[in-house]
């Protein structure tokens, strides 16, 4: 009967509520009954053409044979230069994200959604306007409040439960192109900006959207943009922007780690989100329990220098839960999944990475799923 019901509300369209995903399946002893396939799903964030899905697009056949369990939704396609990517409309995207959850009912269905310069859901498609982090934070407290809970009720009328947001960047350099010249930063105080972020997470999690706060461990003091290529911030990365998430690590659902490279904290100099050093950090001494993605692995920071097969297997030993494959860069591939899939399944059979390690994170995603589905 369960089934039925959340059938019908899939079906007539009704945002999905906090008790909408699915269940994890045990055997009669309680024992998980989870195998690697499903594991390796769990781990795949991806993203894909269309502003509507059937069994023609591969992301129907990804969903179903491959278990991907997390998309990404963008308005605009870098490759094309165009518009409409998934993006085109309020009814449209509730369409297409009731037409996902038909695949996949515990689907996590994400997006960028800051406000400002970074709102995929804007109001050339008819979404109501949201101020950037910087403008809101100035006006205020209940200003943030306000953006915050606009933001969380438009996403979960749209039919989306992951926000990649709030930023948690401390706006060390106002210079910065990707952070602080675009108004993605809260302020220069990384107390307000920890005030603001938590004021963001309270608001999302009414809404039944899990808030992710990034870029770990910390973008605003750059002066490059990992977009393009690689970004080194260890001569001017202070330590005080580790404010927000060590303030609020109790109650963070996920953390994005950068691309920066920090050897204040690495002194290998790899990027954060393939940087064991700085993941240990967050996992060890930050005691982070969540879930940790790596920003999009189509960045120029990543596919100028590592090849796809090299950044997969280093993003995994240095213990990222999920990988972002936004498809999103200068190609679009419609066999992302399948190559990804297979390289990791080599990557166990080989001993390079345990299948333990592979369940360990895939576990941390469902328990973020199950937290969204109870409210908690």
């Amino acid at each position: 009967m369960k089934k039925i019901l959340i059938a019908l509300i899939v079906l007539l369209g009704i945002a999905p509520s906090c008790g909408n995903a699915s269940k994890n399946s045990r055997d009669g002893a309680g024992a998980a009954t989870y195998n690697l396939d499903d594991d390796i799903g769990e781990m795949l964030l991806v993203g894909f053409r269309g502003i509507a899905v059937d069994s023609t697009n591969h992301i129907w056949r990804d969903l179903t044979h491959f278990r991907v369990g997390s998309v990404i939704l963008f308005d605009y396609d870098a490759q094309t230069g165009k518009r409409g990517r998934n993006i085109t409309s309020p009814q449209q995207v509730q369409s297409l994200c009731r037409q996902l959850r038909r695949v996949r009912p515990d689907l996590l269905i994400g997006i960028d959604q800051e406000g400002g310069k970074v709102s995929r859901l804007h109001e050339r498609y008819g979404f109501q306007s949201v101020p950037s982090h910087k403008a809101s934070a100035f006006e205020g407290y209940d200003s943030v409040r306000s953006c915050a809970r606009i933001t969380a009720k438009m996403l979960r009328e749209a039919g989306i439960n992951l926000n990649f947001a709030p930023v948690a960047d401390v706006d060390v350099n106002p210079d910065c192109p990707v952070i602080g010249k675009m108004g993605r930063s809260f302020s220069p105080s990384a107390d307000h900006v920890t005030d603001c972020c938590q004021i963001w997470l309270e608001e999302q999690k009414k809404q039944c959207v899990a808030s992710c706060m990034k870029h770990f461990p910390g973008h605003g003091s750059a002066s490059g943009d990992t977009h393009k290529g690689l970004v080194d911030v260890s001569d001017t990365w202070k330590e005080l922007e580790l404010t927000p998430y060590r303030r609020l690590v109790k109650k963070i659902p996920m953390v994005m780690t950068a691309h920066v490279i920090n050897r204040q904290m690495d002194p290998a100099g790899l990027p954060a989100s393939l940087s064991p050093a700085i993941t240990s950090y967050l996992r060890d001494t930050l005691d982070f329990k969540g879930v940790i993605v790596t920003d999009d692995m189509a960045m120029g920071a990543i596919v100028n220098e590592y090849s796809f097969d090299a950044a997969i297997r280093m993003a995994i030993e240095a213990g990222a839960d999920m990988l972002c494959l936004s498809n999103n860069g200068s190609t679009y591939d419609t066999e992302l999944v399948p190559k990804t899939v297979r390289l990791i399944k080599k990557l166990v059979k080989d001993g390079t990475v345990s299948a333990e390690r592979i369940h360990e994170s895939a576990e941390r995603v469902r328990a973020m799923k199950a937290s969204i589905s109870r409210g908690k």
